[in-house]
């Protein structure tokens, strides 16, 4: 059932001696704005949705290396070996709408964010996906520690060095609330097919985001999705706008608290929106 109500949504995640999301212009720092307040990426939560999505049985498009489930080494031979899309890639002749539509239906992350296939030959096609997921900030200024850490083996085997060969830096977040804002768009769903139970899988996804998303930056259990607000309007285009929904939800922290150091340090509210009540999922329940 293609989507008939749009929705907004938030996610309150909390960040404990973790890295969520490094710099790489920066020596892999947590990444931070000049006040101080802790970013994770839009392109970051996409890749967890991404994983998540996998994880729950769904066939991705855009697969991480460490997650790949074909033998493909780029997007262009996962496209091109497509029994669908092969045929109909006829360079810069292909029918655009037919190579969507039959990437749409063949994807969820390429119908959920959309995607660009610009390929050589002339080829060049881009979808635009409904659920767009904006940058997330941290309700506070994070502190970032770093620690120096050593290989604790001889790494390139020479007779020469019996000692441990590689030093380098470990930086993490002592403890941030982060908030991820997002929307789906109705219009477009239209367009690539996106559908009610499609919805319903980003839901789960955003629920569970960092399940089976450990690593040494990320143990298990360092990051949290604490609560889920999902408003769903009740029709494609609703009286509010994204941006005054978003604005509804405050998290400030408590009185008294100078350091938080848990999610219990801050207090959550609602503004309340004539005919528009989110569904609330509470993992701290």
């Amino acid at each position: 059932m293609c989507l008939e109500h749009k929705i907004d949504f938030a996610v309150l995640v909390t960040v404990t001696n973790a890295n969520p999301n490094g710099d790489p212009l920066n020596g892999n720092r947590p990444r931070e704005n000049y006040d101080g307040y802790g970013e994770i990426s839009d392109v970051c939560i996409k890749r967890k949705i991404r994983n998540r999505l996998q994880d729950m049985g769904e066939k991705i498009f855009v697969q991480s290396d460490d997650r790949k489930q074909d033998e493909y080494k780029s997007l262009r031979d996962r496209a091109d070996h497509h029994e669908v899309l092969k045929p109909l890639n006829k360079g810069k002749k292909t029918d655009r709408k037919a190579y969507s539509e039959a990437a749409c239906k063949e994807w969820i992350d390429v119908r959920s964010f959309g995607q660009t296939f610009a390929f050589s030959g002339g080829m060049s096609i881009g979808i635009r996906g409904p659920v767009t997921v904006q940058q997330a900030f941290s309700v506070s200024p994070v502190d970032i520690v770093s620690m120096q850490i050593v290989k604790s083996v001889n790494g390139d085997g020479t007779e020469l060095s019996k000692s441990p060969d590689t030093m380098g830096m470990k930086h993490m977040v002592e403890f941030g609330l982060y908030v991820i804002k997002g929307s789906i768009n109705c219009q477009l769903a239209e367009k690539t097919g996106f559908t009610e139970e499609d919805a319903e899988k980003i839901k789960e996804a955003l629920r569970t985001l960092f399940e089976n998303d450990c690593s040494s930056a990320r143990p298990d259990g360092s990051m949290e999705v604490c609560q889920l607000y999902w408003w769903k309007h009740d029709c494609k285009m609703p009286k509010y706008s994204s941006a005054k929904v978003h604005r509804s939800l405050h998290v400030e922290l408590k009185e008294g608290v100078e350091k938080p150091a848990s999610f219990a340090d801050y207090k959550v509210t609602l503004d309340s929106l004539d005919g528009l009540e989110p569904e609330i999922i509470d993992n701290m329940a």
